[in-house]
């Protein structure tokens, strides 16, 4: 759990994801396409990536991955995030963490 503390507090936007994820893909793929720089940790591809993958289990995220960080707070997977992006909230919670400046 420190793991992941330390984690999502290096960058405003923060992904925990797997390589191989077709779910994980779309959501870098949005928030690249909005100009954001996230760190991405691929879980599959990271020394200890299961067990930062079992913290965010018990952080609430299921399933795991895609986990999305913003401002150090858990916003959720895929459907919490399409969701803010749906409703036009996204754009502004990423300005607020200092992710976009436009």
């Amino acid at each position: 759990m420190d793991r992941v503390t330390k984690l999502v507090s290096e960058r405003p936007v923060v992904i925990f994801s797997r390589s191989t994820c077709c779910m994980c893909h779309t959501i870098k793929t949005l928030f690249c396409d909005f100009g954001v720089n996230p760190a991405v940790h691929e879980l599959d591809e990271i020394q200890r990536g299961r067990d930062i993958e079992q913290a965010l289990s018990r952080l609430g995220c299921n399933p795991s991955v895609p986990a999305v960080f913003i401002g150090g707070e858990l916003v959720g997977g895929t459907n919490e995030v399409m969701s803010l992006h749906l409703n036009r909230s996204l754009i502004p919670m990423l300005k607020k963490a200092g992710a976009l400046w436009v």
